[in-house]
């Protein structure tokens, strides 16, 4: 996407950009959507500020194409594999225009267009930048009983079970190893389900029997898995599309609202009747919100009790638009 016009349309004045907090010491400790709006209205005029949302409204297109396209690689080659359906209408997605409005705002019309009763799977994908993340944690605050999904444990049990495979076999991990039969057989090793009353993965397989939880902060850490996963993940897109979306819907049917977010590439795989696009009207919104962030996260890093908050806020700007 392209902003259309002037680039500056964006800091013409707070209708554009919705309702601004103002910037004290706690707005900017809090690191949420009411600190990029309290900056990007503090530095709406400073040339600088400009000048580098529109780098980060830059990198965010070119770094979303290129994993679009990445993506799109992995989905193909499951295809081939015959692991994701060939057939599949692209499903529609309802838009969401994010501008002028706060997460909250943005959850609650979302939740507006949800069943009252029962489970269901929501979808939600977008540019990055459009809130996405902060979305789904307004939603699940505001949904008894909601939940997120992950593809990265999924990821980090296969990388784990690949390792294995290679140690057993008498050496280190060896991409060759992800041949098409073997991912086959790891991923038959993953079991999601309800174990003593919570969700979770199963791993049973290779010697291994133990459940994600168990295992998140010890065996999925060590190097032998933290330094494969994306080697991994390359190749077993279909493999980790196939297993959340038969995950999502087990915990859909039994009654729980799952919370999705990431790609379409991917989760047009995932079954759900509830798909939101997150959209942005004026896209140098984005740019502004991503350079407000960076800008937040250092000034909060040195910020001190008694500091001149917008003098921190104004270094920072300086500090992350230098590097």
């Amino acid at each position: 996407p392209e902003v259309a016009g002037s680039p500056w349309l964006i800091f013409l004045g707070r209708s554009r950009i919705g309702a601004m907090a103002s910037l004290t010491a706690d707005i900017l400790r809090a690191q949420d959507d009411k600190t990029s709006g309290a900056i990007i209205d503090f530095l709406k005029d400073d040339d600088s500020f400009k000048e580098f949302a529109a780098k980060e409204l830059a990198l965010i297109v070119s770094r979303d194409a290129e994993d679009a396209e990445k993506l799109q690689v992995g989905v193909d080659e499951a295809i081939k594999k015959g692991v994701l359906p060939s057939d599949l209408a692209p499903p529609s997605y309802t838009p969401i225009d994010v501008l002028g409005k706060t997460a909250d705002e943005v959850a609650e019309e979302i939740i507006d267009k949800l069943p009252k009763e029962g489970g269901c799977i929501v979808i939600l994908v977008g540019l990055s930048g459009t809130g996405k993340g902060t979305t789904v944690d307004k939603m699940k605050g505001k949904i008894p009983g909601a939940t997120t999904w992950s593809n990265g444990n999924c990821f980090r049990s296969l990388t784990l079970l690949a390792a294995t495979h290679c140690e057993q076999s008498g050496g280190s991990f060896d991409p060759d190893c992800l041949t098409a039969d073997n991912l086959a057989q790891w991923a038959s090793m993953l079991e999601f389900g309800q174990f003593d009353g919570q969700w979770d993965i199963r791993i049973n397989g290779l010697g291994i029997d133990a459940r994600v939880s168990e295992i998140a902060n010890t065996l999925l850490k060590e190097p032998k898995v933290a330094k494969n996963i994306p080697t991994v993940a390359k190749e077993t897109q279909g493999e980790v599309v196939k297993f959340a979306g038969d995950a999502c819907e087990k915990m859909g049917k039994a009654g729980v609202c799952v919370l999705v977010e990431g790609r379409e590439q991917t989760l047009n795989f995932i079954p759900s009747s509830y798909r939101f696009c997150l959209t942005m009207s004026d896209t140098g919104v984005i740019g502004a919100r991503r350079a407000a962030q960076r800008i937040a996260a250092e000034a909060a890093k040195n910020l001190k009790d008694g500091d001149d908050v917008e003098g921190v806020v104004r270094a920072a700007l300086a500090t992350v638009a230098a590097s």
